[in-house]
């Protein structure tokens, strides 16, 4: 299946690295569909920070597949731009952890 756009939509049978699972630059691009120069863009942006080995090579987090995603599709969908969208990603996470915070201190009621 893909996207208006050409560019092949996972599904929801598609192996998926572990969250804890380091990923070298390779797979995480052939994970996250997105082209290397604009891995590159979010990388200088701060928004994805791979470990870099000695040897110069950029290991990601398996997290950082899910990151991408939800960003390609809130760009894609919404229209908006790339710091648009790290915005609205860092929000939702924020929202998520806030959320997780609630429903642990309402269990203490």
């Amino acid at each position: 299946m893909s996207d208006d756009y050409g560019k092949s939509i996972s599904e929801p049978s598609e192996k998926l690295p572990e969250p804890s699972a380091q990923i070298s630059w390779a797979e995480f691009v052939e994970q996250t569909q997105v082209h290397p120069s604009r891995l590159g863009e979010l990388i200088d942006l701060g928004w994805i920070e791979p470990r870099i080995t000695r040897e110069e090579l950029y290991l990601f987090q398996g997290r950082d597949v899910y990151r991408l995603r939800k960003l390609e599709r809130i760009c894609l969908d919404l229209g908006v731009s790339t710091v648009g969208g790290t915005i609205i990603v860092d929000l939702l996470e924020r929202i998520e952890r806030l959320e997780d915070k609630i429903k642990e201190l309402e269990q203490y009621k």
